[in-house]
């Protein structure tokens, strides 16, 4: 998920003036010390801010620092990791992305299972995409894109920032229910220089990244992957308007060690449903392109497992492995 790197200092310099909510501290002793949230990110990334928010409200809810902990690496594999091997305690927090669920496939060989070895929490947001193009693409809706992208295989570009990345595979879903193929371009810096120039041609891409680019008709947008419109791109369709039943997101949300006891994941469950109510939250939210989206434990593991079987059979379609 690319954001502006300045939007997003500026948003995490007001995560620290948000008003603070009324206690509700749990009648039992959790948490008695200080909590680790581990997230896979670098600082700065959307899921960094919205764990750093999350953070804030629990620390000021449960009256115990929660401490935002960076450990990027491996596609989020390293903090992955960190986490399932964790005490199974409540000390120790993942912020869990649609990445888990994507890398459960991918890799082949991975030390820990996502599935097995980190249990749900509670679900923070989603994130709505959209997928650009270059305007030198002679395409101005999906069903000409299609036809272009048919009439010309193997001449369109699909950017993305690595292997297994959701905007890879996002693109990966549109290639398996359209029958067009990419030439996929990973790039380990930012994409957007060759994007803007035309070197590479489409791109699924987190909203709060390419909407300036596309407000200056610098890219130009065919669709949001979301199942209904989205306030920042009111005019522009959704993708299951052209491709029946296509729909993908970015998500976030909390994990914990497995095991950790059901007490104190309700405890973290019923906080962060609290922190999705605020108001102050959801405009927060709204500012950085985050839809909240509230579930129980067991709704959140529902969604994980569906989320797992459906990227399973994208990374199969399209052949990926990143080991």
């Amino acid at each position: 998920m690319q954001v502006h790197r300045r939007r997003f200092l500026l948003l995490s310099a007001g995560a620290a003036v948000l008003p603070a909510p009324a206690s509700a501290a749990p009648s039992d002793a959790y948490p008695s010390r200080p909590v680790r949230l581990i997230v896979g990110l670098p600082p700065g990334s959307a899921p960094d801010i919205m764990a750093r928010l999350a953070a804030q409200w629990l620390e000021e809810r449960l009256k115990q620092s929660f401490i935002v902990d960076n450990r990027p690496g491996s596609a989020t594999n390293i903090a992955t990791e960190a986490v399932a091997r964790s005490a199974p305690d409540g000390y120790t927090l993942l912020l869990v992305t649609a990445g888990n669920a994507i890398n459960t496939t991918l890799y082949q060989h991975l030390s820990v299972n996502f599935s097995t070895d980190i249990a749900p929490v509670a679900a923070l947001g989603r994130t709505p995409f959209a997928m650009v193009i270059n305007p030198s693409v002679p395409a101005n809706n999906v069903p000409e894109f299609i036809a272009y992208a048919k009439a010309n295989p193997g001449k369109l570009n699909l950017a993305s920032p690595g292997l297994g990345a959701t905007n890879q595979m996002f693109g990966e879903l549109f290639e398996m229910m359209t029958g067009t193929r990419f030439l996929h371009v990973p790039y380990r810096l930012s994409l957007f220089p060759d994007l803007l120039s035309g070197e590479v041609q489409v791109y699924f891409g987190a909203i709060p990244g390419v909407l300036d680019y596309v407000s200056t008709g610098k890219l130009r947008a065919l669709a949001v992957t979301t199942a209904s419109r989205v306030d920042a791109l009111p005019d522009v369709p959704t993708m299951n308007e052209f491709v029946p039943g296509y729909e993908a997101n970015g998500w976030l949300g909390l994990g914990a060690p497995a095991k950790t006891p059901p007490e104190i994941i309700d405890i973290l469950n019923r906080e962060i449903g609290a922190f999705e109510a605020d108001p102050g939250t959801r405009r927060r939210l709204t500012e950085i392109g985050v839809i909240p989206m509230s579930a129980t434990p067991a709704e959140f593991a529902k969604f994980i497992a569906d989320e797992t079987d459906k990227w399973a059979k994208v990374v199969k379609f399209a052949g990926l492995r990143a080991d």
